[in-house]
């Protein structure tokens, strides 16, 4: 099955997005039924996203470097936020003009793709994944990763995928400033074309389109992994919340609370 490789992009960059904010409100919701203490609970849900905390954070850090940014007070303890909200990591960086901005936001997400996308290519051994990319051919992306769990160690690096790209997302604070970057971006797209330079605006869109196509296939590894880790992370809810007699009410802001069971 082909499709236009900006589809393919938007609808798995969507679905990864739900199923994130699933997976981090359900092993929150665990770690707090467990524990029943706000704090324990809290350290206990950030511990199994740790690698990915870490590489959003150095990502951002390292971005800003490159772009001649200060960065500051990197940290990957979580903290809950005045709002209820939880922050499982963070980097202070210099306010800068919405270019510079838009790409420290965007980093984890760039290196967290590129690294699901080596380990299917190394740890793995998946060598037809490049020509189902290029062919936007979503059937043949998901048959070449076939022979994922015949590696010896393959559930350590499904854990390594789940970790860095369940924390890869940019926050909202990281998208901040992406809608006037992206209407600049298309008022210069459209002021060249007025002007004349198809040629430079076709190449511009192919290397574009080959980013779009190599994300999204990252995007689609990513949504093949969480499944076996839903499903682990929804029956762990339900026999744990059997286990203590009570289970979890989701409120928003994503703070869980308990509730007793009726026998």
């Amino acid at each position: 099955m082909t499709i236009t490789p900006y589809l393919w992009f938007f609808g798995a960059f969507l679905l990864l997005v739900a199923v994130q904010k699933w997976i981090h409100k359900h092993l929150h919701g665990i770690a707090f039924l467990l524990t029943g203490h706000e704090d324990m609970a809290l350290l206990l849900y950030a511990l199994p996203l740790l690698p990915g905390v870490a590489l959003h954070e150095i990502s951002h850090a390292l971005m800003a470097t490159l772009l001649r940014v200060k960065s500051a007070n990197l940290t990957i303890v979580p903290r809950r936020q005045p709002d209820g909200h939880v922050r499982l990591g963070s980097v202070q960086v210099e306010r800068v003009d919405p270019i510079r901005s838009s790409l420290i936001g965007l980093a984890p997400l760039i290196a967290g793709s590129v690294i699901v996308l080596l380990i299917c290519q190394f740890a793995f051994g998946v060598t037809s994944l490049s020509e189902a990319v290029r062919a936007d051919n979503i059937a043949g992306v998901l048959a070449s990763l076939g022979g994922m769990l015949r590696a010896s160690d393959a559930w350590v690096w499904l854990y390594l995928v789940f970790a860095i790209a369940n924390a890869m997302v940019p926050s909202p604070a990281d998208r901040e400033t992406w809608p006037s970057v992206i209407l600049f971006s298309a008022l210069i797209l459209i002021t060249a074309l007025v002007l004349g330079y198809n040629s430079a605006v076709a190449d511009i869109g192919v290397l574009i389109g080959q980013g779009v196509r190599w994300l999204a296939a990252a995007f689609t590894i990513t949504l093949i992994v969480d499944v076996p880790f839903v499903i682990f992370i929804w029956l762990t809810e339900i026999v744990s919340g059997r286990a203590v007699g009570r289970r979890v009410a989701y409120t928003a802001p994503p703070a869980p609370k308990t509730k007793s069971r009726k026998r």
